[in-house]
């Protein structure tokens, strides 16, 4: 597959911005109720401000010279996960249901999802057209063994964990946290595929850099 022409990066940029906006906004009964708090609408800024820097990266969904197609079945949970945490979150905290009382989670949320959101983008930045949605090898394509690169192997996914708890947390939401978890298994099983493909590719330089690496947590795992 080719890469995306530009205008079908903002446009598929748009459509998910505000689908998963919308989803929320529906979650917490119109948009007005959801900027109702600061803690919400800071949030839902830094989601528009990361979406208009993500057009300005390279990242795309091409699947290079070499891919895994094995590894496409986890864009189904990705999906309706990611869906699913665009809404359910924002109707808990709404209807009342397992809240997490206090505006000092939504706070801690929300420095968290800042975090999460900040770990997401710079690999996308610093990887360029190396970054695709898909488990593939691009043209050119190099070992980036720098900067956060030099600690943890995926700090990208770690980004997308913590944006996906620290919005929950936003809205205080119990049930939003567990059903970000459900979407570890499909990650995990991603990072494994991207691993194998790495290692097939680039040999014992990327056997010596995972071992002297963290996959997402240092010193955890």
């Amino acid at each position: 597959m080719k890469p995306l022409s530009k205008s079908a990066v903002v446009l598929f940029t748009v459509v998910n911005l505000a689908v998963y906006v919308g989803l929320a906004a529906w979650g917490w009964g119109g948009w007005w109720a959801l900027m109702a708090h600061p803690a919400r609408a800071a949030a839902v800024i830094v989601i528009v401000a990361a979406s208009v820097a993500s057009v300005f990266t390279g990242g795309n969904l091409s699947s290079g010279r070499r891919e895994d197609t094995r590894n496409r079945w986890v864009f189904v949970p990705f999906l309706v996960i990611g869906l699913l945490t665009g809404w359910l979150p924002a109707y808990t905290d709404r209807v009342d249901f397992g809240t997490i009382d206090g505006d000092t989670v939504r706070y801690a949320g929300l420095a968290l999802f800042v975090v999460g959101i900040i770990l997401r983008m710079v690999p996308v930045f610093v990887l360029g057209r190396r970054f695709s949605g898909f488990v593939a090898i691009q043209e050119g394509h190099q070992l980036e063994t720098h900067g956060v690169y030099g600690v943890i192997r995926h700090p990208s996914y770690l980004g997308l964990m913590l944006g996906l708890f620290g919005w929950s947390l936003v809205f205080r939401s119990a049930p939003g946290i567990l059903l970000s978890l459900l979407l570890v298994p499909p990650l995990i099983a991603r990072i494994r595929s991207e691993e194998a493909l790495l290692a097939s590719e680039f040999g014992q330089p990327y056997e010596d850099y995972r071992r002297r690496t963290w996959r997402l947590v240092p010193f955890v795992y």
